[in-house]
């Protein structure tokens, strides 16, 4: 097989007509030629660190539509689900990718539970750590997200980062806002990758430090724009990465709108080609064809180099996406999940006070997994607090989904919301039950609707009651991810409609339990300062 175009070599960062000679998946040769062509064949892009879980696709269901936005690759960390199921999830997701569109590179999850401050459905140990890497060969240790216990020594981090080690695979790192000392601490315990980067500054000190920096810009935490200047002074230390996407961002693009960005701004193209292709195939050792000859065939045919509209994506010589469709079929599977169904009532979401209260408030940030904590003076009427939809000053609760237990209850600033509630079982790391809402009945509906469904992201508007169901796990949808993306868009929608100004309210409000992110957040057992790391009272 020929395909003849004008070949981009980012290796050798030069552009020339010729045309690639493809035989049994690799390429056998490539051949310069004095030929006229309007179109450019180029490494396909690789997203160096993803939970596909947040697209809440099957990996087979998101490599069909990645595949068509020039996606050959994926270094994705299954911590979701194995917060969930487990040893077992990891090991269905890996099933899951055999025979999918593109190359889906799985790692061992290192912070399962997540902390001890939550209720998870499943555990990652020593053991399972070891079983994992040596069943499935897998490429690293995911995102270490327990800082504490790399910098003061925990015996038990240092053992999972030491199993990594001895089988020379790459430790991922997950480090907000860490600075000087304890940053140097963190990467010497050899944690070599980090996407938490949120300042050039702190960027520049992980890379001087000898951290590769994943840019990144998911559906809520969006740093490309702040960091893209790094490629200037440190091509080969970035990386691009999603972290988490939902599946109506999946369907408009994936890491070719970063390309397609960089190049609007700038950035030399060779650059920018070697964050999305070059790099993360170094970093990782991953067995991704690079357009040179013995490569397996991954590349793409693109219309330019300054729009990247894909034409045809090939995976091992194979076309497995042809212009923004994808060639793979739907295909459906056998459901996994761990669930708790029970029902709610009204006064489950009461705070009861005889007098106004002010009280600890998770403060939002649009675009951002940081929150801040503020104190506001919250109104008792008729014997409960209640939310001001006039100070945008609401209701969150969090409802544990493996045992029956009264949910945690408290305020936070900026959702938006003038009328009713939305709720996810989407919920970082743990995936318990996350709601907001503006009164008790609304919060009580949008729960009830997710345990009826054993899982789901919901909203009730006080008329309608809508749900996205999510019976993978209470995280995924098992149908077709273009329905899956219709869905969640128009429940987007309703939020807004609801008076939400989040750019994405349901992946910011399932990030509103995650415990590892700076400044405050809700678990199921209570109001959390991750600063300091210990709950405090409302």
């Amino acid at each position: 097989m020929k395909i003849s175009g004008n070949i981009v070599d980012v290796i050798k960062e030069e552009i020339y007509p010729g045309y690639i000679v493809v035989e049994n998946g690799r390429i056998q040769d490539i051949v310069r030629e004095n030929l006229k062509s309007d179109k450019f064949i180029l490494p396909g892009f690789i997203d160096s660190h993803i939970h596909i879980e947040s697209s809440m696709l099957l990996p087979y269901e998101f490599a069909r539509i990645a595949s068509t936005h020039g996606t050959v690759a994926c270094v994705a960390d299954p911590h979701e689900i194995a917060n969930v199921l487990g040893r077992k999830g990891v090991e269905f997701m890996h099933q899951n990718a055999q025979g999918s569109a593109i190359k889906v590179y799985f790692g061992v999850p290192s912070c399962v539970p997540a902390t001890n401050y939550e209720t998870a459905g499943g555990k990652i140990d020593i053991e399972d750590i070891k079983y994992l890497f040596e069943k499935y060969d897998l490429k690293f240790l995911g995102e270490m997200m327990n800082v504490p216990s790399v910098i003061y020594n925990d015996e038990n981090v240092a053992e999972k980062i030491e199993i990594a080690k001895k089988l020379n695979r790459k430790i991922d790192g997950h480090a907000p806002k860490l600075r000087g000392a304890d940053l140097k601490k963190y990467i010497e315990a050899g944690i070599v990758a980090d996407h938490e980067s949120v300042s050039i500054e702190e960027a520049e000190e992980k890379i001087n430090l000898g951290m590769k920096i994943q840019i990144r810009q998911g559906s809520a935490a969006q740093d490309f724009s702040t960091l893209y200047p790094l490629f200037e002074k440190y091509p080969d230390y970035c990386m691009f990465c999603s972290d988490d996407l939902h599946p109506d961002n999946l369907v408009d693009g994936h890491i070719n709108l970063l390309v397609k960005k960089s190049v609007e701004l700038g950035v030399d193209i060779f650059k920018v080609l070697k964050a999305a292709t070059l790099n993360p195939v170094k970093h990782y050792g991953l067995d991704v064809g690079l357009l040179q000859v013995g490569d397996s065939a991954d590349f793409i045919v693109v219309s330019d180099l300054k729009n990247f509209e894909v034409l045809r994506t090939y995976i091992n010589g194979e076309i497995v996406a042809r212009n923004g469709r994808p060639e793979y079929p739907y295909k459906s599977f056998e459901k996994v999940n761990n669930f708790k169904k029970y029902k709610l009532s009204q006064e489950d979401f009461q705070i009861k006070s005889e007098k106004d209260m002010e009280v600890n408030v998770i403060t939002v940030h649009d675009n951002s997994l940081i929150t801040s904590r503020e104190r506001f003076k919250i109104n008792s009427i008729a014997g409960e607090l209640v939310a001001d939809t006039s100070r945008d000053t609401l209701k969150i609760a969090v409802v544990n989904r493996y045992e029956k237990s009264k949910p945690a209850v408290g305020f936070i600033k900026n959702f938006g919301l003038k009328s009713g509630a939305i709720a996810s079982s989407v919920a970082h790391d743990s995936h318990n039950i996350v709601a907001v809402g503006c009164d008790n009945d609304s919060l009580c509906r949008v729960v009830n609707l997710i345990m009826e469904n054993e899982g789901g992201i919901s909203a009730s508007d006080g008329v309608t009651d809508e749900i996205l169901p999510l019976s993978f796990a209470g995280i995924m949808s098992g149908d077709d991810g273009y329905n899956v993306a219709k869905m969640y868009k128009k429940l987007d929608v309703m939020a807004k409609n609801m008076g939400s100004k989040l750019t994405s309210p349901f992946m910011t409000l399932s990030f509103m339990a995650l415990l590892v992110i700076p400044d405050l957040k809700m678990s199921d057992k209570g109001l959390f300062d991750s600063q300091n790391f210990k709950f405090i009272g409302l």
